[in-house]
């Protein structure tokens, strides 16, 4: 309804230029949107006051000028001039039901655009560090990435769903020594663990394993581990320094196949433990994108010398540097190292280059709200390269905060104490943990009730709206338990008899799915699909509870059916973009 409005505001406005009215370089793009009550119709457009000031005339005299050069259309039966100028549109009660009609034809796909390969995008988001479970915080960016990528190709976006895996570095680093000093442990070494290194039950598991393939082959007396290191922070001398000092001391003790055998035994463990994870959550990527392959393939070193040809870099203090200040970041940057190592923002450098030369029209990154500098630095580094920065796009969200019994609980991922990915969605469920995830817009805090998420009462939204769609099974359900069958052709034949307030509303919020999922997608917001299939279901429970569906007559019947059938389709298509079920019976 709303293209078809579009079109007619578009016809009115061509022929206004054609008469002298407005300039032909005149922009004709229609502004239109929906009503917030039925009484003012179900479109409006504020076009006449956008273009007053360019035709000479009042906005509402205007108005009415593109209200009469406007064709007739069988759709809408009327429009008005509202306020200082808007122009309502209400719509035919035939062209209302035919919503119903578009859904049982189309199916799943309705509201859907076909795929333009001219506009393909890789969405990437998650890629945690592979130094630990998956937590709380890394699960709304799961949720809220994956609806994302769903609903971009529903709109018409080819995606490509990308997991950038650290598999290199300090980090990685700090997992393997933590990792080789529980072993120690396991083996009967008394070892004071530095401060910095990763703590939590599954370090201990890691290191069994790696004890269980190679009994006490790199084991090593405590006194010669750790003689010589400096101090640690609680003993008054730096963390940074103490665990550096560690890794240098196990590189050498172990040699590079032993120091090998804990960092890839670590690495190994816990991707796939995340894989795992992100697999129960319905959370699934079409590449998992290794940043030693950036280092292995030489995409770094093409990038350095990308940023150099095009005059970027320039040498201090022993180190190379990108003079990304003058291209909109704060401060320019260290891209190799005194020692001559590269740096984690080179990778970053060479992984955007990647995307960019893999053909995509459009990079989307998503992070955590603490890596807000990368937006300036990422957009530096892209003009440094000499791509288009708005090819780039980095959505930052916001963190999650778990409350039990009205009590906030506290985590730290560092020291092993917080609540992990799995063992929310084994106390709330998938569903549930994946709608509360996205029913906020991801630029906002996020207070995670667990006690509603686990409730069965129509204050849970998730369990509200697929108690609706398991209401339209029973339906069915009980329709073939009384022998009867449903004809969709009566149905249709009979769409002028839905008439009662209860259907005309049902109507409209159908037939605004196509605009919800077109906004969500432009908007980058899945929370106001979330919000729509609330409201969705809300008109049906109320249709449900005043009218009956198995009727005699069946041209009431079959039509009736339709349209919760319609209702059906759409929550069931909703919930799949959010990554949730749509249950027959509950």
């Amino acid at each position: 309804m709303k293209e078809h409005i579009e079109e007619l505001l578009i016809q009115a406005l061509l022929h206004l230029m054609r008469d002298g009215v407005l300039n032909e370089d005149c922009d004709i793009a229609p502004q239109l949107e929906r009503t917030r009550t039925p009484e003012h119709g179900e479109f409006a457009s504020n076009i006449a006051m956008v273009l007053a000031k360019r035709a000479g005339k009042p906005p509402r005299e205007l108005a009415q000028i593109i209200i009469d050069k406007m064709p007739r259309s069988r759709q809408v039966s009327h429009a008005e001039i509202a306020g200082p100028g808007f122009i309502n549109f209400y719509m035919n009660h035939v062209a209302l039901t035919t919503v119903v009609k578009d859904i049982l034809y189309q199916g799943n796909m309705y509201g859907h655009v076909p795929p333009n390969p001219k506009h393909e995008v890789t969405v990437e988001f998650v890629s945690a560090n592979p130094t630990g479970p998956l937590h709380v915080g890394h699960g709304r960016g799961a949720a809220y990435g994956a609806s994302l990528a769903s609903i971009l190709q529903a709109s018409g976006y080819p995606v490509q769903r990308e997991y950038y895996v650290n598999d290199n570095g300090r980090q990685m680093d700090i997992l393997a020594v933590s990792v080789w000093l529980r072993y120690l442990e396991l083996c009967g070494e008394r070892l004071r663990f530095p401060e910095n290194g990763y703590r939590g039950d599954y370090i201990y598991n890691i290191a069994r394993e790696v004890r269980q393939e190679t009994g006490d082959k790199w084991r090593f007396k405590g006194q010669e581990v750790t003689d010589g290191l400096p101090p640690d922070e609680s003993e008054g001398g730096n963390r940074e320094t103490h665990i550096d000092a560690f890794i240098d001391r196990a590189r050498e003790l172990l040699g590079s196949a032993g120091y090998q055998a804990f960092f890839e035994t670590s690495v190994d463990s816990i991707l796939t433990d995340i894989q795992k994870d992100l697999s129960g959550f319905g959370v699934e990527f079409d590449h998992w994108f290794s940043e030693k392959e950036l280092e292995d393939t030489g995409a770094i070193e093409h990038a350095i010398e990308r940023l150099d040809q095009n005059g970027h870099l320039y040498k201090k203090d022993g180190a190379t540097w990108f003079r990304a200040s003058e291209l909109g970041d704060e401060k320019d940057r260290v891209i190799i190292r005194e020692n001559g190592r590269t740096t984690y923002f080179a990778s970053d450098i060479a992984y955007f280059l990647n995307k960019m030369e893999r053909g995509f029209e459009k990079a989307l990154y998503i992070f955590g709200a603490d890596h807000h500098g990368y937006i300036a630095r990422l957009r530096a580094a892209a003009l440094g390269l000499g791509e288009d920065p708005d090819r780039l796009e980095i959505l930052l969200v916001q963190f999650a905060v778990l409350y039990r019994d009205g009590k906030k609980i506290s985590m730290s991922t560092r020291s092993g104490q917080f609540i992990s990915l799995r063992e929310l969605r084994e106390e709330v469920g998938s569903d549930a943990a994946r709608f509360f995830y996205v029913m906020r817009s991801h630029e906002q805090h996020l207070d995670f009730d667990l006690d509603l998420a686990k409730s069965r009462t129509n204050e849970n939204p998730v369990y509200y709206i697929q108690y609706a769609h398991a209401r339209i099974c029973s339906v069915f359900r009980n329709l073939e338990q009384m022998d009867e069958t449903h004809n969709p052709a009566i149905g249709e034949a009979a769409l002028n008899l839905l008439t009662t307030p209860n259907e005309t509303r049902l109507l409209r919020a159908l037939s605004r799915y196509p605009e919800i999922i077109e906004s969500s997608a432009r908007l980058r917001a899945p929370h106001q699909l979330a919000h729509y299939l609330q409201a969705l279901a809300t008109e049906f429970h109320a249709y449900y509870n005043s009218q009956q569906f198995l009727v005699d007559d069946e041209n009431i019947r079959n039509v009736r059916l339709n349209l919760i059938l319609a209702t059906r389709i759409v929550l069931a298509d909703g919930l799949d973009l959010l990554g949730i079920s749509a249950p027959e019976a509950m």
